[in-house]
């Protein structure tokens, strides 16, 4: 089976991040297995944006979550996002970038890297969560199964995707979730939260700092 899908999506349909024509309100009770508000770590106040020519992934999953951590001021907060999945990606051209404001004489940097480009092998990782709330993409899903529980997805357990992260995260096992043999997305736009990986190879790897509101230097 094949899906396609392009646009954007917001927080408040979280859950349903790159699903074609889905409606999900209330797709998960959070945290009523783990019975507190934890995610795997604690977030930082800023988001990052993500942009990539392609993403090939192997053994895709997604799956609502909540994100617990700081504002840049200190206080506790929490977000929720939809969590990508994959047990093995490759991904070109990629781009990363975040601002961070009101830095002491300096005022706003931003941070960019890029990894994966022209003349380089594709950035690679393994067991790769992408906590997601915003993605903007062409995306093609071989095989997917929409509404599957979320603790069902790994692979040990007959699904196609690496299972949830575990580790105090605030995500209901028995929440909505969908899974997919191989996803492709191209002219990838997202924001995020946290990203984690077993590995994550990034050939030609670049790092800038830029002084400045990220204007004109931000990945998009």
């Amino acid at each position: 089976m094949e899906s396609q899908v392009r646009g954007g999506t917001r927080w408040k349909r979280f859950a349903v991040v790159m699903v074609p024509s889905v409606a999900a309100t209330a797709c998960i009770g959070v945290a009523l297995a783990q019975g507190a508000l934890a995610a795997s770590f604690s977030v930082s106040g800023q988001q990052f944006k993500v942009t990539a020519d392609t993403l090939h992934g192997e053994g895709f999953a997604q799956y609502g979550a909540i994100d617990s951590g700081y504002t840049l001021d200190g206080k506790k907060t929490a977000h929720p996002v939809a969590v990508s999945s994959f047990q093995d990606a490759s991904i070109t051209n990629m781009c990363q970038s975040v601002v961070t404001p009101d830095v002491p004489f300096f005022g706003s940097v931003t941070l960019r890297l890029e990894a994966g480009g022209k003349g380089h092998d594709a950035v690679q990782a393994h067991n790769l969560y992408i906590d997601v709330d915003d993605l903007n993409a062409d995306a093609t899903f071989n095989n997917i199964d929409i509404g599957v529980a979320a603790g069902d997805t790994a692979k040990a357990k007959g699904g196609k995707g690496p299972g949830m992260k575990g580790g105090g995260e605030a995500a209901n096992p028995f929440g909505f979730a969908q899974q997919a043999e191989s996803a492709d997305l191209t002219h990838v736009h997202q924001t995020a939260w946290a990203t984690t990986a077993g590995t994550f190879k990034l050939s030609g790897l670049h790092m800038s700092l830029h002084k400045g509101d990220g204007k004109g230097i931000e990945c998009y």
